[in-house]
């Protein structure tokens, strides 16, 4: 096996790790098995709470101890949190909590390992002639096939989510019940999980300096995320990139994450979820072209700017959630993620030497996880102080209150961001 074929791996790798099929049925899962809303946004406080304490030690292991070990242990990660998520005790109470919050535990750590370690690996196998252009044609086919997973991952996790669907299609002998059927996408990502663990296995570690235990690495990973840490939030160029980029990203996340509450709550059919994120993905197989474009044509500021406009007319547009016509603007909203992770990569990429590459990004990581879990929190927050009758007005208004929230925030940083770069001297032009 040579190094070259590490890019390839690195597209396999992030279709089959982020294409998952209970994606569309994601929120809807865990308040089926028996938890409130306010205990699964406290969830995805606990998962971004262990991405914010492991992403940055994970990435400085990866550049000092090996990247490729890093990507093994969080598909063996994955493996782990897709088992407890099989089988988690339908009304189980506390036990029913634990497991998920080990889920969350597991799912956190195995994204720290792999934030960073995928990228920088990948890029790094790259040839040094022409390497960026070389990137972009690799983060496009990547978000490609990442696309294309996301098409039959959510049609099927849609489907199988249904078990009036399931047992159409099965002899009525065979019929299964909704508890059994709910497990069905959980089981088909375990198998994804399987698989990235074979792919991982086979990649290349670049020649790179690594140490050959874990104690030096461990010595050197403290060193390398002290002095890259501070560099990211020292250097305008990377400062601006990461504060605008997370204060994007912690809303629309947090809105992919509850989506398929609020497809309940615009009363669209659970079979339909499946379609709505395949729709996503085919949307998603367009954006790396446009992205590519624009950052080609337009300097990084100006692109956080579309990016920043183009979220702002989709949260207006699902503030209200009192029709069938709210799926549009959702999934305009949706769409930014797309945008907003080329540009981001794009530009961290151009910013950042070889030797800490994986760190670099995963301190962004980090900033992102911390903004996400923090933006998380407050919604929960939000949400629990309103009244819950009648059924979806918590939702509805924490969803109007986080408007004002988005534009205030991020138009005030994309102005100091300009400031900030005029003042340094440095300006991202047209395809910088």
């Amino acid at each position: 096996m040579e190094m070259a074929g590490n890019p390839g791996r690195y597209v396999w790798f992030v279709a089959l790790y982020n294409a998952r099929a209970y994606y569309p049925v994601l929120a809807i899962l865990f308040l089926d098995l028996g938890l409130t809303l306010d205990q699964y946004v406290m969830l995805n406080l606990i998962w971004a709470a262990t991405i914010f304490l492991f992403e940055v030690p994970s990435g400085a292991l990866a550049d000092t101890f090996g990247r490729k070990k890093l990507l093994v242990t969080a598909s063996l990660l994955m493996v782990a949190e897709m088992s407890c998520l099989l089988f988690a005790p339908k009304d189980g109470g506390w036990l029913l909590f634990s497991v998920c919050v080990a889920n969350r535990l597991l799912s956190g750590l195995s994204e720290a390992a792999a934030s960073g370690a995928d990228e920088a690996l990948a890029y790094d196998s790259l040839p040094e002639k022409n390497r960026e252009e070389a990137w972009d044609a690799v983060l496009a086919r990547a978000m490609r096939l990442r696309s294309v997973g996301y098409v039959f991952a959510m049609i099927l996790g849609g489907l199988m989510y249904d078990p009036a669907v399931v047992n159409r299609v099965l002899p009525e002998s065979w019929a299964v019940s909704a508890t059994f059927a709910h497990r069905l996408p959980v089981a088909l990502v375990l198998v994804q999980a399987l698989i990235c663990v074979v792919i991982t296995l086979r990649m290349v570690e670049p020649k790179i300096a690594c140490h050959d235990s874990l104690g030096k690495a461990c010595g050197g990973a403290l060193k390398l995320t002290l002095s890259t840490a501070k560099w990211v939030f020292t250097n305008p160029a990377t400062l601006v990139i990461v504060v605008i980029g997370m204060a994007i990203d912690c809303v629309v996340r947090n809105f992919a994450t509850i989506n398929s509450s609020y497809y309940r709550l615009i009363e669209l059919p659970e079979w339909s979820f499946g379609f709505i994120g395949a729709s996503l993905g085919l949307l998603g197989y367009v954006v790396p072209t446009v992205a590519a474009n624009m950052n080609k044509r337009f300097g990084t500021m100006t692109c956080f700017g579309i990016i920043a406009c183009v979220a702002l007319v989709g949260l207006i547009g699902i503030a209200r959630a009192d029709s069938r016509w709210g799926l549009f603007p959702a999934m305009l909203l949706m769409t930014t993620l797309g945008f907003l992770g080329f540009t981001m990569s794009r530009a961290l990429n151009r910013e950042t030497g070889s030797t800490r590459r994986a760190t670099v990004l995963s301190v962004k990581g980090l900033a992102f996880n911390l903004a996400y879990g923090s933006f998380s929190l407050g919604f929960s927050l939000l949400i629990a102080s309103f009244p819950k009758e009648p059924a979806g007005e918590a939702l509805r208004g924490a969803l109007m209150w986080q408007v004002p929230f988005f534009a205030i925030t991020v138009f005030g940083l994309l102005w100091w961001g300009r400031w900030k770069l005029l003042r340094a001297g440095k300006s991202f032009q047209s395809g910088g």
